[in-house]
C-alpha cells in the first residue's frame, strides 16, 4: 500500500492531524535551515577575520563607504524638496537610503549592525565562543567608523556638501544628538530590528529581486520612522559637524549620539531578532 492510499484509509481527524504535524515540522526545517545557513555565515566571518585580519578591516571599511553613500543621496535628494517646501522631502530620502543596504547585501562587505544579528545567532547555537564574537563586532565597527569617516571627509571636500545639502546635515545632526537616550537606545532598537529582518529574509529568499525589494521594505521603514542606524549616524553626524553654521553639534555630541544608539543596535539585532529566531528554529527531543 501507498503512503498516499494509506494516508486516505485514515479517518478524516486523524488525516488532518497528519497533515498538520507534517506541516509544522516542514515549518521547523525551514527556520532550522535558514539559521543553520546563518550560523555558518558567521563561522565564515570569524574564520575570514582570524586568516586575513587586514581584509576583513578593508570588507568593514568598504561597509562603512556603502552606508555613507545612502546618507550622501538621501540628502542629496532631500536638498531640492526642502527649498521648495515639498512635502515628498521625507519619502524621497528615505526611498533613495536604501541604496546603501542594497549595496553591502550585493557587493558584499561587513556590516557591523547586520553582523549583530549573525554572530548573535552563531553565539546563541554555541557555534561561536562570545568572545571571539565581540572581538568581531568591535573590529568590524571600527572598520565601519573609519570608512565612515574617509569618505565622510572626502565628500565633504568634494564641495557636494555645500548649500542646502550641507544644512540638512546639521540640522539633522542637531536633533540626533539633542535626543534623550531612551530616546537614542529604542530607535535604535527598532532600526536595527528592521535592518537585521532584511538580512534574514535575505537568507530565506532565493532571488535577488526577492532580496531587494525586502531591503527597501525594511529600509525605507525605518528612515520613515525616523529610527537611528550607528553606522549611517558615523558619517551623517561628521558631515553634520563639518557643516555646523549654527546648529547646535558638538564633538561631544557625536560620541553621545553613536553610544547610545549603537546599544540599542546591539539589543535589536541580538536579543529582538536572533534570540527568538534561535528559540524558533532550535531542535526539540521528538
Amino acid at each position: 500500500m501507498s503512503d498516499n492510499e494509506a494516508s486516505d484509509s485514515l479517518p478524516e481527524n486523524e488525516r488532518l492531524l497528519t497533515y498538520r504535524a507534517a506541516s509544522v515540522m516542514g515549518g521547523m526545517d525551514m527556520f532550522q535551515d535558514a539559521f543553520e545557513a546563518v550560523c555558518n555565515a558567521a563561522k565564515g566571518k570569524a574564520d575570514f577575520l582570524k586568516k586575513n585580519p587586514l581584509g576583513y578591516f578593508v570588507s568593514a571599511m568598504i561597509a562603512g563607504l556603502f552606508i555613507a553613500f545612502g546618507s550622501f543621496v538621501s540628502n542629496a535628494v532631500a536638498a531640492p524638496f526642502f527649498e521648495a517646501g515639498d512635502p515628498m522631502q521625507k519619502f524621497m530620502s528615505a526611498a533613495t537610503f536604501s541604496v546603501a543596504l542594497s549595496l553591502v547585501v550585493m557587493a558584499g562587505a561587513e556590516l557591523f549592525t547586520g553582523n549583530n544579528f549573525v554572530l548573535g545567532a552563531a553565539g546563541f547555537a554555541k557555534k561561536l565562543s562570545w568572545g571571539t564574537i565581540v572581538k568581531v563586532w568591535v573590529i568590524c565597527y571600527i572598520g565601519n567608523w573609519v570608512g565612515s569617516l574617509i569618505a565622510a571627509f572626502l565628500f565633504q571636500a568634494s564641495g557636494a556638501a555645500s548649500g542646502t545639502v550641507g544644512e540638512l546635515f546639521a540640522s539633522a545632526s542637531a536633533t540626533k544628538m539633542g535626543m534623550a537616550p531612551l530616546n537614542l537606545v529604542l530607535r535604535g532598537i527598532f532600526c536595527n530590528t528592521l535592518v537585521c529582518l532584511a538580512v534574514w529574509c535575505g537568507t530565506k529568499l532565493k532571488s535577488e529581486s526577492g532580496k531587494l525589494i525586502m531591503v527597501f521594505l525594511c529600509i525605507i521603514t525605518f528612515m520613515l520612522c525616523g529610527f537611528e542606524h550607528s553606522v549611517a549616524n558615523m558619517t551623517t553626524l561628521a558631515v553634520g559637524l563639518m557643516n555646523a553654521g549654527d546648529a547646535a553639534v558638538s564633538l561631544g555630541g557625536y560620541f553621545y549620539n553613536l553610544l547610545f544608539v549603537t546599544i540599542g543596535n546591539l539589543i535589536g539585532g541580538v536579543i529582538v531578532v536572533a534570540l527568538p529566531y534561535y528559540l524558533i528554529a532550535k531542535k526539540t527531543d521528538k
